[in-house]
């Protein structure tokens, strides 16, 4: 299927989706208020009326709000701002206008209208979007990208589009410049065009490699006439131009886009965690590490109970990490392992199944029955709460390091350092013990420089989802 017939398609599929739920949304609060009475009007016209209006005009405003554009369908949460955004101006527009004209407008009619129908609307979009994930990982559904630009940028780039098929850019091939003789690394079996920068010889390998899109990144030599040039033949033969600037692990709450005097220069923002943000930040870990460890405390008395009859020794293992800007604090977990196990781990360190500086084994033999079972479902972090509600931990964040691997850090690896570590993190739901050293540092890193309490929360549902598919805990 070709880039226009999937992208059209999707967006017939999610009309389709975006009717079925406005209509089930009004019609269904209108039989919660009014149940089968026909006789209940507003402003002289029966609400019968109103329930047929009221899902056209959310469908338009869905589509006037962009929210079907095929440029934010399928990843990124600017698809379902724009979606709570209509329903929000359409509703809101609806109560001003009640008002004005003394209307009187049910407000249990709307109370029910509005939450169902945003809450039908995003589960739709959510549903759609994994199913267009799953086609993308089989590689339909998908723009054909052929990049353009120096080798070491288009490699970092095919590297980055084929580890995240679902972002929807399936690399066919790159353009390099003739006096570019570096081989693309991350790439090799990625077809090379040769040429020397022109207009028709980037058209001429756009058609060879049967690409949709172009994607301009780092190391290119174009002047600006031939940039604009380039532009406009794409256009015309209805070509996708890209422009991938050379900023890597940086989220799009942090790009702005301004035009000065006819650039479009990009500006890119530092996230502090100072202030409000910061008091904010506290605040929600108290708030919720206190509600969690109230209603967990039935299951930590058990545990406690299962770890003391099974094996002699403390209940919980306390160990010493380093937290923010390098401060140690004492960490608490369940005892998952024997009592000499720190001792045991001299012998053990030649079968280290980690990477880096981590020690890990999927089969250690220091894991009591008991601790095996609280590993599988992350039970034995669960102390970790009181770290949390005391403040030597945030509910989210990098992995808490021992000394010993922060003193084998990189320096770069030291800014894992300048947030409180969490007792989750995006190294928690992308693999966790599956994960190399490289993308674990990445994840850290990439959570540092883009913090924010939305990313927060999303982690946290995420997490609920990893340890429940038990997603890489040993």
């Amino acid at each position: 299927m070709s880039s226009g017939n999937w992208r059209a398609s999707y967006v017939r599929r999610i009309g389709i989706v975006d009717a079925c739920v406005v209509i089930w949304a009004v019609v269904g609060a209108h039989l919660i208020r009014f149940g089968l009475d026909g006789d209940a009007e507003v402003a002289g016209a029966p609400y019968t009326t109103i329930t047929v209006l009221l899902p056209c005009a959310w469908w338009i405003m869905l589509g006037a709000w962009g929210s079907r554009e095929p440029r934010v369908l399928g990843s990124g949460p600017d698809e379902y701002k724009r979606v709570f955004a209509s329903g929000l101006w359409l509703f809101g527009t609806l109560a001003m206008v009640s008002y004005a004209f003394q209307m009187e407008l049910a407000r249990g009619y709307v109370g029910f209208a509005f939450p169902i129908g945003i809450g039908g609307l995003i589960a739709g979009r959510w549903i759609l979007r994994q199913h267009l994930g799953m086609e993308r990982i089989k590689g339909r559904s998908t723009a054909h990208v052929l990049l353009v630009g120096g080798s070491r940028a288009v490699a970092h780039l095919a590297e980055a589009l084929r580890r995240f098929p679902q972002s929807g850019y399936s690399p066919v091939g790159a353009y390099l410049q003739d006096t570019d003789n570096e081989l693309i690394d991350g790439a090799p079996d990625l077809p090379v065009h040769r040429g020397k920068q022109a207009t028709g010889d980037i058209l001429a390998a756009v058609r060879a490699s049967g690409a949709d899109t172009v994607a301009l990144t780092a190391g290119l030599h174009f002047s600006p006439v031939t940039m604009r040039q380039l532009g406009w033949e794409l256009a015309a033969s209805n070509i996708g131009l890209i422009v991938a600037p050379a900023l890597t692990d940086i989220a799009g709450p942090r790009i702005h886009t301004q035009p000065v005097a006819g650039l479009p220069l990009i500006h890119v923002t530092t996230p502090k965690l100072e202030g409000g943000k910061r008091v904010a930040k506290r605040a929600f870990d108290i708030a919720t590490s206190s509600l969690l460890l109230a209603g967990f405390s039935p299951v930590m008395l058990i545990i406690a109970i299962c770890i003391k009859s099974e094996n002699p020794g403390p209940v919980f293992f306390r160990q010493e990490r380093v937290g923010i800007l390098g401060a140690p604090f004492i960490m608490h977990k369940f005892r998952s392992m024997v009592v000499d196990a720190e001792q045991q781990l001299a012998i053990l360190q030649d079968k280290n199944e980690g990477s880096g500086v981590l020690f890990k084994l999927k089969v250690d033999p220091r894991v009591t029955k008991v601790g095996a079972i609280l590993r599988k479902f992350s039970l034995d972090e669960l102390p970790q709460l009181l770290n949390v509600f005391l403040g030597s931990m945030s509910l989210v964040g990098p992995r808490p390091p021992l000394a010993v691997e922060v003193d084998a850090y990189e320096e770069h690896v030291r800014r894992r350092l300048l947030v409180k570590p969490g007792l989750t993190g995006l190294w928690q739901v992308s693999g966790r013990s599956n994960l190399s050293w490289q993308d674990s540092v990445r994840l850290d890193l990439y959570y540092v420089e883009n913090w924010s309490l939305a990313g927060d929360l999303v982690i946290l549902f995420r997490t609920a989802k990893a340890v429940i598919m038990r997603e890489g805990a040993y």
